[in-house]
């Protein structure tokens, strides 16, 4: 990919609005996508992300703004004049073709010689791990093969482009961790530019190499995944990407300059550096797993007691309620509860302040709307 600050972008979107009567589905949106990248657009239903993803293709028409790809202005084309492979999420494979004929589709529609199309199924075939399957239809198919031949099809034709709409959603849990897999070792070994369009948080971090994380319209944030993870710039991507917990109170700093938030009750919290200034309401965000019980060294130390306790395989999630009446999750990991807490324990929740994210305080309503999602 290189340097992105002295790339051209090989997909670059401008401002573009998209509105379905009196909804806006996209506000005033730019993106700029480069060779070879792996992009999630990640948010929940509604947010904008599929209807992006179509006004790429040329399935919907924006309002306003532009789409280039490659250099070239592909605002006003219709779908088959752009450059792209496309995956739904419904496989969309012809169910009286078989493999074969549904991966040989876009190419016998380009008149290529029958020895070509042969060659070129065949490779396609073999690098999905499908080799032996092409004589069979769709029904004949599992879920995960269907969706492997959909990805095969959509890669025929050598696109600049690949876009995939949550192509793994209709899979059950497993195949679908597997395939994610696949798609991702697949997309680095052909080096195709792909943006991929999901509601998963999960197969977002797996997958990307930047994430998009949209919200009613907007795009909230853009970044690596580690970035949207480690520093969320809103509280929405902060509860969207990972989940966390939110304290509201008012921020003070020290003589000696350090922010603290002082919480319903005078509980006092030491927070991470912040820009917000002395005197104003803040939410403060900590993540589940920073948030541990009974642990030594750590700045907050919250009094509480567990409310309930649910085992999740490979964790536990503690819901507490803290003495002034605020309420966490710690979520612990299972190997390390030697003696699980019980309902009505009296505990401590200890988290460092390093772990804190301080934001502003929200329009009225946001916290509500977020614990909704």
């Amino acid at each position: 990919m290189g340097d992105k600050a002295e790339a051209t972008p090989y997909l670059h979107i401008i401002h573009v609005t998209k509105t379905f009567g009196e909804l806006v589905a996209l506000n005033d949106v730019s993106l700029d996508i480069y060779e070879g990248e792996f992009v999630c657009l990640l948010g929940p239903s509604g947010c904008g992300k599929t209807t992006l993803l179509r006004i790429i293709a040329g399935l919907e028409q924006q309002n306003s703004g532009e789409i280039h790809q490659g250099g070239k202005d592909i605002s006003r084309l219709p779908p088959r004049k752009r450059d792209f492979g496309i995956v739904f999420q419904s496989y969309a494979l012809f169910p009286n073709l078989t493999a074969y004929q549904n991966v040989a589709y876009g190419l016998e529609n380009r008149r290529l010689a029958k020895q070509k199309i042969a060659a070129r199924v065949q490779e396609l075939l073999d690098l999905i791990g499908l080799p032996d399957v092409g004589h069979k239809y769709p029904s004949q198919l599992s879920g995960g093969q269907q969706q492997r031949i959909a990805l095969a099809r959509a890669l025929a034709t050598s696109p600049g482009l690949l876009l995939l709409d949550e192509p793994l959603s209709a899979l059950d849990a497993r195949v679908r961790v597997s395939l994610r897999l696949e798609i991702k070792h697949l997309q680095h070994r052909l080096g195709v530019t792909t943006v991929f369009v999901t509601h998963d948080q999960e197969e977002a971090l797996v997958m990307a190499d930047r994430i998009v994380v949209m919200n009613q319209g907007y795009i909230e944030q853009i970044g690596t995944p580690r970035e949207v993870y480690t520093a969320p710039r809103s509280i929405f991507v902060m509860n969207f990407v990972g989940g966390a917990n939110f304290l509201e109170g008012r921020l003070r700093r020290s003589p000696s300059g350090t922010p603290t938030v002082t919480l319903r009750g005078g509980v006092r919290l030491t927070v991470s550096p912040t820009e917000s200034p002395d005197g104003d309401n803040v939410v403060v965000g900590v993540r589940l797993e920073d948030a541990r019980i009974d642990v030594e060294g750590k700045e907050n130390r919250l009094r509480g007691r567990v409310d309930s306790a649910r085992f999740v395989g490979g964790f536990v999630n503690y819901g507490v309620t803290l003495d002034n009446g605020a309420t966490l999750v710690s979520k612990a990991l299972t190997a390390y509860v030697k003696e699980p807490h019980q309902v009505g324990d009296d505990v401590t929740v200890a988290f460092a302040a390093e772990n804190t994210r301080v934001f502003p305080y929200p329009r009225r309503g946001l916290l509500r709307e977020i614990e909704a999602i």
